[in-house]
């Protein structure tokens, strides 16, 4: 079931407006519920739907079962630069190019040269100098204090920066009192790996207690990394989902969990994607046993894909006309997410990073 051939025939282009859906404002979450696996699960088997807790997944669970998460960490990444003339920017930590600069994202950065100054709203201690703009405002900044490097950018973000939510959650510009709940609650209780800008929310919703009782029931859990970029949240808007141009983000499968997923595909046992991100690290591999390795991958999974290495999918629900809804379509056909999503909107699930969560079978 698991090892065929990387994608099926193509078939005729798919229209984008086939993964649309009307969806009620108000079930996009804002907030997480007070305890993580209070969440609500959406269960699909053999084209059933069934709704529960998410308390309730080590019971769906098959003893053999490998469960797969994503290990990444997100770095509070957004941050506020002040220009000596007083103005504003907001950036986004993309990534250490090192030498002290930086990738970032700015915003309403203008026309301003390479060369510009800047100070961190947050610690004035810290100069920022505008090395290089790029498009779609990408830039390259140098971060230095004292004429020399501040350290770590992940550990100086960890001082000034604040979560980067997606921007369906919404948070007051410049402080919010929910900041501090928002850096425990968008990372994973197993987060280690830091560099991604979102995470991977599928996780969100696993306590240490149920991975105990997972642990118990005889299911088997490993370990991938893909930093969440985010391409995660572009949308795609090609008339065709065959015309659009997928992000790229970087992954890291290690030898462990290459060990622990050949073991289970050569007895006939389950491989169980924790999150789209988990998944589409496993299907970037090649056809057959895993082999461990560092890369970048910008596999974009949609109908009608054959899905090699994953067997079934916990992911939380996902926005209308994006890749992971296409991914959704892939696993259990358009017909089984349309009605999946038709149901979780009329029994008033929690939609997105903050919302509830599905487990695909």
């Amino acid at each position: 079931m698991w090892g065929r051939c990387d994608r099926a025939p193509t078939l005729a282009a798919m229209r984008t407006d086939e993964l649309d859906f009307h969806l009620p404002e108000e079930l996009i979450a804002q907030v997480p519920t007070v305890d993580r696996a209070a969440s609500r699960l959406l269960h699909f088997a053999e084209g059933t739907i069934r709704h529960g807790s998410f308390s309730g997944l080590p019971g769906l669970l098959q003893p053999g079962d490998v469960l797969v998460f994503n290990d990444a960490k997100v770095t509070p990444a957004r941050f506020m630069l002040r220009k000596h003339t007083g103005g504003r920017i907001e950036g986004l930590f993309l990534g250490a190019m090192g030498g002290g600069e930086w990738s970032v994202l700015l915003r309403n950065v203008g026309g301003l040269p390479p060369g510009t100054r800047f100070v961190f709203e947050r610690d004035a201690t810290a100069e920022v100098e505008l090395v290089e703009r790029g498009a779609e405002g990408v830039c390259r900044i140098r971060v230095s204090r004292g004429g020399s490097e501040v350290g770590s950018a992940e550990g100086f973000l960890q001082g000034i920066g604040r979560m980067p939510l997606p921007p369906y959650i919404r948070r007051d510009k410049d402080i919010d009192e929910r900041d501090a709940m928002d850096r425990e609650r968008y990372q994973t209780v197993y987060a280690k790996a830091a560099g991604s800008v979102a995470a991977p929310t599928a996780g969100l919703h696993f306590t240490p207690e149920i991975l105990d009782e997972i642990d118990a029931r005889g299911v088997e859990r490993t370990t991938v990394t893909l930093h969440v970029g985010l391409g995660t949240f572009k949308p795609v808007v090609s008339d065709t989902v065959q015309g659009h141009t997928m992000h790229v983000e970087q992954y890291t499968l290690p030898a462990a969990a290459c060990d622990a997923i050949n073991r289970a595909k050569r007895d006939g046992r389950r491989v169980v994607a924790v999150g789209t991100t988990s998944a589409r690290v496993l299907e970037s591999q090649p056809e057959g046993e895993l082999s461990p390795n560092t890369s970048e991958t910008g596999i974009f999974i949609y109908p009608p894909y054959v899905w090699k290495h994953v067997g079934a999918l916990v992911t939380n629900f996902h926005l209308p006309r994006s890749t992971l809804i296409a991914l959704v379509a892939a696993k259990v056909g358009l017909e089984g997410q349309r009605e999946i999503y038709a149901a979780a909107i009329a029994e008033k699930y929690r939609f997105f990073s903050y919302g509830d969560c599905s487990f695909l079978e």
